[in-house]
């Protein structure tokens, strides 16, 4: 898929049922396509839609053993044509996500574009690179930001 057109790109993923992908498949479509596409990709409906099933997933992918007794309320800041937010919170051995802005104040908060939260949800991102590079912004807790693929299954394309 990498060197078609961004528009047959994202007819492509248009057509894809989220639900039936594998989080490897996932990984490798992720894999397969640059930084500008996956930002062209990212719009409107479909966006909505890749997103909707990131975060839904995020709660079949979390490994409450690594989490043990952690307590955290994780919001994500994901900024594309207009910015998108979601709440992970951590508690009891579960994770839950919300879409939106709780009033609750999160020990971290992760910002990044669309192109590096697919990067780095779906295993092809370095997270401390990306900090280093400024595409992953976090406010609040460095250190559980730093440590939060750890909690996760992550999938490897």
């Amino acid at each position: 898929m990498a060197d078609n057109s961004s528009g047959k790109v994202t007819d492509e993923l248009a057509a894809l049922d989220f639900a039936a992908v594998s989080p490897e498949e996932f990984a490798r479509i992720v894999k397969g396509l640059s930084a500008k596409q996956l930002t062209e990709v990212m719009h409107g409906e479909l966006r909505t839609r890749v997103l909707g099933e990131v975060f839904g997933r995020m709660k079949q992918q979390f490994r409450p053993e690594a989490a043990g007794a952690l307590t955290a309320l994780i919001r994500w800041k994901i900024t594309g044509d207009t910015e998108a937010v979601y709440e992970t919170s951590i508690a009891d051995g579960t994770c839950t996500v919300s879409e939106g802005r709780s009033e609750a104040e999160p020990r971290t908060t992760l910002i990044m574009a669309d192109a590096e939260f697919l990067k780095l949800v779906s295993g092809n991102g370095n997270p401390v690179t990306m900090f280093m590079m400024r595409k992953l912004k976090v406010a609040g807790d460095v250190g559980l930001a730093s440590g939060l693929t750890r909690y996760f299954d992550i999938p490897k394309a």
